[in-house]
Protein backbone atom coordinates (compact mmCIF):
# COMPACT_ATOMS: atom_id res chain seq x y z
CA UNK A 1 0.00 0.00 0.00
CA UNK A 2 2.58 2.06 0.79
CA UNK A 3 4.81 1.39 -2.22
CA UNK A 4 1.10 2.51 -3.73
CA UNK A 5 1.08 5.13 -2.28
CA UNK A 6 4.32 6.55 -3.46
CA UNK A 7 4.09 5.72 -7.11
CA UNK A 8 0.68 7.46 -7.11
CA UNK A 9 2.46 10.75 -5.47
CA UNK A 10 4.81 10.67 -7.70
CA UNK A 11 2.68 10.63 -11.02
CA UNK A 12 0.96 13.19 -9.54
CA UNK A 13 4.06 15.46 -9.06
CA UNK A 14 5.36 14.55 -12.84
CA UNK A 15 1.67 15.93 -14.26
CA UNK A 16 2.32 18.83 -11.97
CA UNK A 17 5.69 19.45 -13.74
CA UNK A 18 4.04 18.97 -17.05
CA UNK A 19 1.53 20.96 -16.69
CA UNK A 20 2.39 24.30 -14.18
CA UNK A 21 6.77 24.43 -15.57
CA UNK A 22 5.55 25.32 -19.27
CA UNK A 23 2.80 27.87 -17.65
CA UNK A 24 5.04 29.35 -15.14
CA UNK A 25 7.61 29.93 -18.70
CA UNK A 26 5.01 31.28 -20.64
CA UNK A 27 3.80 33.69 -17.99
CA UNK A 28 7.52 35.03 -16.80
CA UNK A 29 8.62 35.16 -20.72
CA UNK A 30 5.72 36.63 -22.40
CA UNK A 31 6.22 39.83 -24.61
CA UNK A 32 3.89 42.11 -25.74
CA UNK A 33 1.94 40.88 -29.27
CA UNK A 34 3.57 42.79 -31.85
CA UNK A 35 1.23 41.57 -34.44
CA UNK A 36 -0.23 44.84 -35.36
CA UNK A 37 -3.97 45.80 -36.29
CA UNK A 38 -4.30 46.63 -39.87
CA UNK A 39 -7.16 47.87 -41.69
CA UNK A 40 -7.54 48.17 -46.00
CA UNK A 41 -7.97 51.65 -47.07
CA UNK A 42 -9.64 52.40 -50.06
CA UNK A 43 -8.38 55.78 -50.07
CA UNK A 44 -4.42 54.35 -50.48
CA UNK A 45 -5.41 51.26 -51.73
CA UNK A 46 -2.76 49.87 -49.17
CA UNK A 47 -3.76 48.29 -45.84
CA UNK A 48 -2.71 50.77 -43.14
CA UNK A 49 -1.20 48.74 -40.11
CA UNK A 50 -1.18 50.45 -36.54
CA UNK A 51 0.46 49.21 -33.14
CA UNK A 52 3.41 49.58 -31.05
CA UNK A 53 6.83 49.60 -32.28
CA UNK A 54 9.84 49.30 -29.41
CA UNK A 55 11.66 52.50 -29.09
CA UNK A 56 8.92 54.36 -30.93
CA UNK A 57 5.83 54.00 -29.64
CA UNK A 58 2.53 53.68 -31.53
CA UNK A 59 3.18 53.27 -35.48
CA UNK A 60 0.39 53.75 -38.09
CA UNK A 61 1.95 52.79 -41.62
CA UNK A 62 1.03 51.49 -45.30
CA UNK A 63 2.76 48.52 -46.56
CA UNK A 64 5.01 50.71 -48.57
CA UNK A 65 6.37 52.01 -45.42
CA UNK A 66 4.29 55.43 -45.44
CA UNK A 67 4.25 56.88 -42.14
CA UNK A 68 1.15 58.60 -40.44
CA UNK A 69 -0.32 60.79 -37.82
CA UNK A 70 -4.27 59.62 -36.21
CA UNK A 71 -5.30 62.45 -38.00
CA UNK A 72 -4.08 61.31 -41.55
CA UNK A 73 -5.38 57.83 -40.39
CA UNK A 74 -8.71 59.09 -39.88
CA UNK A 75 -9.10 60.59 -42.88
CA UNK A 76 -7.65 57.64 -44.49
CA UNK A 77 -9.81 55.07 -43.09
CA UNK A 78 -12.98 57.26 -43.08
CA UNK A 79 -15.45 54.32 -43.15
CA UNK A 80 -13.95 53.27 -39.65
CA UNK A 81 -13.12 56.64 -38.15
CA UNK A 82 -16.38 58.20 -38.84
CA UNK A 83 -17.48 59.44 -35.72
CA UNK A 84 -14.12 61.51 -35.26
CA UNK A 85 -14.33 62.73 -39.11
CA UNK A 86 -17.98 64.20 -38.05
CA UNK A 87 -16.93 65.54 -34.96
CA UNK A 88 -14.01 67.69 -35.98
CA UNK A 89 -16.30 68.57 -39.23
CA UNK A 90 -14.11 66.73 -41.69
CA UNK A 91 -16.20 64.21 -42.92
CA UNK A 92 -15.74 64.50 -47.13
CA UNK A 93 -18.54 64.81 -48.97
CA UNK A 94 -17.10 62.45 -51.69
CA UNK A 95 -15.19 59.21 -51.63
CA UNK A 96 -13.52 57.54 -54.96
CA UNK A 97 -16.05 60.23 -56.41
CA UNK A 98 -18.98 59.05 -55.20
CA UNK A 99 -21.52 61.25 -53.15
CA UNK A 100 -21.72 60.06 -49.42
CA UNK A 101 -23.51 60.93 -46.57
CA UNK A 102 -23.32 59.64 -43.14
CA UNK A 103 -26.21 58.59 -42.98
CA UNK A 104 -25.79 55.80 -45.79
CA UNK A 105 -21.70 54.85 -44.39
CA UNK A 106 -23.97 53.97 -40.81
CA UNK A 107 -26.03 51.90 -42.63
CA UNK A 108 -23.55 49.87 -44.91
CA UNK A 109 -21.09 49.46 -42.07
CA UNK A 110 -21.17 46.49 -40.36
CA UNK A 111 -18.57 44.11 -38.30
CA UNK A 112 -18.57 40.15 -37.74
CA UNK A 113 -17.06 37.65 -35.79
CA UNK A 114 -16.64 33.80 -35.32
CA UNK A 115 -14.00 32.17 -33.15
CA UNK A 116 -13.77 28.71 -32.96
CA UNK A 117 -14.79 28.38 -29.28
CA UNK A 118 -18.18 29.48 -30.50
CA UNK A 119 -18.14 26.73 -32.79
CA UNK A 120 -16.85 23.79 -30.88
CA UNK A 121 -19.11 23.82 -27.69
CA UNK A 122 -21.71 21.97 -26.82
CA UNK A 123 -25.51 23.35 -27.10
CA UNK A 124 -28.69 22.74 -26.32
CA UNK A 125 -30.90 22.56 -28.99
CA UNK A 126 -34.36 24.44 -28.67
CA UNK A 127 -34.12 27.36 -29.99
CA UNK A 128 -36.92 30.79 -30.23
CA UNK A 129 -38.61 31.51 -33.78
CA UNK A 130 -39.06 35.50 -33.47
CA UNK A 131 -41.81 37.22 -35.71
CA UNK A 132 -40.60 38.57 -38.54
CA UNK A 133 -43.42 40.98 -39.90
CA UNK A 134 -44.65 41.98 -36.27
CA UNK A 135 -45.27 45.52 -37.70
CA UNK A 136 -43.37 46.50 -34.68
CA UNK A 137 -39.84 48.74 -34.25
CA UNK A 138 -38.94 46.04 -31.41
CA UNK A 139 -38.67 42.68 -31.73
CA UNK A 140 -40.02 40.28 -29.17
CA UNK A 141 -38.90 36.70 -28.02
CA UNK A 142 -41.88 33.94 -28.12
CA UNK A 143 -43.43 32.25 -25.55
CA UNK A 144 -42.03 28.74 -27.32
CA UNK A 145 -39.21 27.35 -28.75
CA UNK A 146 -38.83 24.52 -31.34
CA UNK A 147 -36.26 21.48 -31.96
CA UNK A 148 -35.91 19.17 -35.17
CA UNK A 149 -36.36 15.98 -34.98
CA UNK A 150 -35.88 13.08 -36.83
CA UNK A 151 -40.03 13.46 -37.48
CA UNK A 152 -40.39 17.05 -38.00
CA UNK A 153 -40.20 20.28 -35.86
CA UNK A 154 -41.44 20.43 -32.78
CA UNK A 155 -42.63 23.74 -31.08
CA UNK A 156 -42.87 23.38 -26.77
CA UNK A 157 -44.98 26.00 -25.07
CA UNK A 158 -42.44 27.08 -22.57
CA UNK A 159 -44.76 28.14 -19.90
CA UNK A 160 -46.59 24.56 -19.49
CA UNK A 161 -43.52 22.66 -21.20
CA UNK A 162 -45.75 20.91 -23.82
CA UNK A 163 -46.06 20.72 -27.50
CA UNK A 164 -47.63 23.16 -29.55
CA UNK A 165 -49.20 19.93 -32.02
CA UNK A 166 -51.35 22.43 -34.38
CA UNK A 167 -48.27 25.21 -35.13
CA UNK A 168 -45.29 21.99 -35.27
CA UNK A 169 -47.94 20.40 -37.63
CA UNK A 170 -47.99 23.77 -39.38
CA UNK A 171 -44.25 23.78 -39.83
CA UNK A 172 -43.09 20.50 -40.73
CA UNK A 173 -46.02 20.26 -43.34
CA UNK A 174 -44.11 23.22 -45.02
CA UNK A 175 -40.51 22.11 -44.83
CA UNK A 176 -41.64 18.65 -46.24
CA UNK A 177 -43.13 20.60 -49.34
CA UNK A 178 -40.12 22.61 -49.57
CA UNK A 179 -38.41 19.00 -49.61
CA UNK A 180 -36.92 19.17 -46.34
CA UNK A 181 -35.26 15.67 -44.94
CA UNK A 182 -35.70 15.40 -41.33
CA UNK A 183 -33.52 15.43 -38.83
CA UNK A 184 -31.31 18.59 -39.40
CA UNK A 185 -27.24 18.39 -39.43
CA UNK A 186 -27.26 22.17 -38.84
CA UNK A 187 -28.63 25.12 -37.74
CA UNK A 188 -27.93 28.59 -37.46
CA UNK A 189 -29.46 31.98 -35.94
CA UNK A 190 -28.99 34.95 -33.97
CA UNK A 191 -31.81 34.61 -31.24
CA UNK A 192 -31.98 38.03 -29.50
CA UNK A 193 -34.17 40.84 -29.58
CA UNK A 194 -31.03 43.10 -29.97
CA UNK A 195 -31.44 43.76 -34.03
CA UNK A 196 -33.29 45.45 -36.03
CA UNK A 197 -34.85 42.57 -37.64
CA UNK A 198 -35.05 38.93 -38.07
CA UNK A 199 -34.34 36.82 -40.71
CA UNK A 200 -34.59 33.19 -38.80
CA UNK A 201 -32.58 30.60 -39.20
CA UNK A 202 -30.68 28.99 -42.29
CA UNK A 203 -30.37 24.90 -42.09
CA UNK A 204 -28.42 22.25 -42.80
CA UNK A 205 -30.78 19.01 -44.11
CA UNK A 206 -29.87 15.38 -43.42
CA UNK A 207 -29.35 15.35 -47.11
CA UNK A 208 -26.71 18.42 -46.78
CA UNK A 209 -29.32 20.46 -48.56
CA UNK A 210 -29.82 24.38 -47.33
CA UNK A 211 -32.92 25.95 -46.33
CA UNK A 212 -33.92 28.99 -44.90
CA UNK A 213 -36.86 29.59 -42.19
CA UNK A 214 -38.40 32.07 -40.50
CA UNK A 215 -41.95 33.32 -39.64
CA UNK A 216 -44.15 35.76 -41.01
CA UNK A 217 -46.99 37.08 -39.44
CA UNK A 218 -47.53 33.62 -37.24
CA UNK A 219 -47.18 31.49 -40.54
CA UNK A 220 -44.03 29.78 -41.89
CA UNK A 221 -41.93 31.03 -44.78
CA UNK A 222 -39.36 28.41 -45.84
CA UNK A 223 -36.85 28.41 -48.91
CA UNK A 224 -35.01 25.52 -50.71
CA UNK A 225 -31.41 27.29 -51.39
CA UNK A 226 -29.70 26.00 -54.27
CA UNK A 227 -26.42 25.87 -53.76
CA UNK A 228 -23.81 25.32 -57.04
CA UNK A 229 -22.65 22.29 -58.45
CA UNK A 230 -20.41 20.50 -55.88
CA UNK A 231 -20.37 22.65 -53.28
CA UNK A 232 -21.41 21.28 -49.76
CA UNK A 233 -22.44 23.50 -46.89
CA UNK A 234 -21.01 22.61 -43.81
CA UNK A 235 -20.62 25.81 -41.13
CA UNK A 236 -23.22 28.73 -41.26
CA UNK A 237 -23.42 31.99 -40.51
CA UNK A 238 -26.89 34.24 -40.08
CA UNK A 239 -25.64 38.17 -40.71
CA UNK A 240 -28.80 40.37 -40.17
CA UNK A 241 -26.79 43.58 -40.79
CA UNK A 242 -28.76 47.25 -41.50
CA UNK A 243 -28.40 47.15 -45.09
CA UNK A 244 -30.30 43.66 -45.18
CA UNK A 245 -27.86 43.10 -48.56
CA UNK A 246 -26.83 40.01 -47.55
CA UNK A 247 -28.15 36.81 -45.69
CA UNK A 248 -25.26 35.00 -43.97
CA UNK A 249 -22.35 33.32 -44.58
CA UNK A 250 -21.27 29.95 -45.00
CA UNK A 251 -18.33 27.75 -45.46
CA UNK A 252 -17.94 24.52 -47.30
CA UNK A 253 -16.03 20.84 -46.61
CA UNK A 254 -12.85 22.52 -48.04
CA UNK A 255 -13.11 25.83 -46.43
CA UNK A 256 -13.94 28.40 -48.96
CA UNK A 257 -15.90 31.06 -47.71
CA UNK A 258 -18.89 32.03 -49.26
CA UNK A 259 -21.63 34.76 -49.03
CA UNK A 260 -25.27 34.58 -49.44
CA UNK A 261 -27.29 37.24 -50.82
CA UNK A 262 -30.54 38.28 -49.57
CA UNK A 263 -33.80 38.26 -51.40
CA UNK A 264 -31.94 36.44 -54.71
CA UNK A 265 -30.28 33.40 -52.43
CA UNK A 266 -27.17 33.71 -54.74
CA UNK A 267 -24.22 32.09 -52.86
CA UNK A 268 -20.88 33.87 -54.26
CA UNK A 269 -17.48 32.37 -53.12
CA UNK A 270 -15.42 34.94 -51.79
CA UNK A 271 -11.48 35.40 -52.60
CA UNK A 272 -10.71 34.29 -49.02
CA UNK A 273 -8.04 31.47 -49.86
CA UNK A 274 -9.49 29.14 -46.81
CA UNK A 275 -11.40 29.79 -43.41
CA UNK A 276 -11.68 26.93 -41.15
CA UNK A 277 -14.06 28.07 -38.40
CA UNK A 278 -13.48 24.99 -36.14
CA UNK A 279 -9.43 26.19 -35.67
CA UNK A 280 -9.62 30.01 -37.04
CA UNK A 281 -11.09 33.15 -35.62
CA UNK A 282 -12.72 35.26 -38.20
CA UNK A 283 -13.47 39.21 -37.94
CA UNK A 284 -14.83 41.33 -40.95
CA UNK A 285 -15.32 44.91 -40.83
CA UNK A 286 -17.76 46.30 -43.92
CA UNK A 287 -18.11 49.30 -45.79
CA UNK A 288 -19.62 50.35 -49.22
CA UNK A 289 -16.34 49.97 -50.76
CA UNK A 290 -14.56 47.08 -49.42
CA UNK A 291 -14.60 44.58 -46.37
CA UNK A 292 -11.13 44.00 -44.16
CA UNK A 293 -11.20 40.36 -43.39
CA UNK A 294 -9.26 39.10 -40.81
CA UNK A 295 -8.35 35.42 -40.11
CA UNK A 296 -6.31 34.30 -37.16
CA UNK A 297 -5.24 31.00 -37.57
CA UNK A 298 -1.81 29.27 -35.59
CA UNK A 299 0.63 30.46 -37.52
CA UNK A 300 -0.15 33.67 -39.03
CA UNK A 301 -2.81 36.61 -38.87
CA UNK A 302 -4.15 36.84 -42.29
CA UNK A 303 -5.57 40.19 -43.66
CA UNK A 304 -7.90 40.05 -47.01
CA UNK A 305 -9.52 42.98 -48.68
CA UNK A 306 -12.59 42.10 -50.90
CA UNK A 307 -14.49 44.42 -52.93
CA UNK A 308 -17.86 44.61 -51.40
CA UNK A 309 -19.49 44.30 -54.38
CA UNK A 310 -18.71 41.11 -55.81
CA UNK A 311 -16.17 39.50 -53.04
CA UNK A 312 -13.35 39.39 -54.80
CA UNK A 313 -10.44 39.68 -53.70
CA UNK A 314 -8.23 43.27 -53.79
CA UNK A 315 -4.98 42.75 -51.60
CA UNK A 316 -3.84 40.52 -49.01
CA UNK A 317 -1.23 40.65 -46.17
CA UNK A 318 0.31 38.21 -44.00
CA UNK A 319 1.67 38.77 -40.54
CA UNK A 320 3.45 35.20 -39.29
CA UNK A 321 2.68 34.68 -35.43
CA UNK A 322 6.07 35.61 -33.33
CA UNK A 323 7.54 32.87 -31.52
CA UNK A 324 5.82 29.72 -30.24
CA UNK A 325 4.06 28.08 -27.54
CA UNK A 326 5.60 26.16 -25.09
CA UNK A 327 4.82 22.33 -25.11
CA UNK A 328 3.24 20.66 -22.01
CA UNK A 329 -0.39 19.73 -20.48
CA UNK A 330 -2.70 22.10 -20.56
CA UNK A 331 -6.60 22.17 -19.41
CA UNK A 332 -8.20 24.94 -21.70
CA UNK A 333 -7.95 25.89 -25.33
CA UNK A 334 -8.78 29.24 -27.14
CA UNK A 335 -10.32 26.63 -29.42
CA UNK A 336 -12.86 25.11 -27.08
CA UNK A 337 -14.78 26.08 -24.04
CA UNK A 338 -14.36 21.89 -22.35
CA UNK A 339 -11.85 21.85 -19.46
CA UNK A 340 -9.97 18.46 -20.18
CA UNK A 341 -6.28 17.33 -20.11
CA UNK A 342 -4.57 17.98 -23.95
CA UNK A 343 -0.99 18.29 -24.76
Amino acid sequence: MKRFSQIFLYITIALLLVWQLPWCYSFFAAKPSKTPFSMYSTIIDDFVSMGHEEGKGMMRRDQSGNVYTQEQVDSILPFFYIRQLMADERFPDTIKGIAVTPREIQLTNFSFRSTPSDINTSRIELYPLLESMSGRVDLAMPDDVFRITNKGIEFIKMKTNTVDADKSSQFTEAMVKKGFKFPAQRLAGNPTTRKEYDEGYLILDNEGKLFHLKQTKGRPYVRAISLPEGVKAKHLFITEFKSRKTLGFLTDMDNNFYVLNNKTYDLVKTGVPAFNPEQDALSIFGNMFDWTVCIKTGEADEYYALDADDYSLIKSVNFPMQGGKVPGLRFTSSRDKYVKPRF
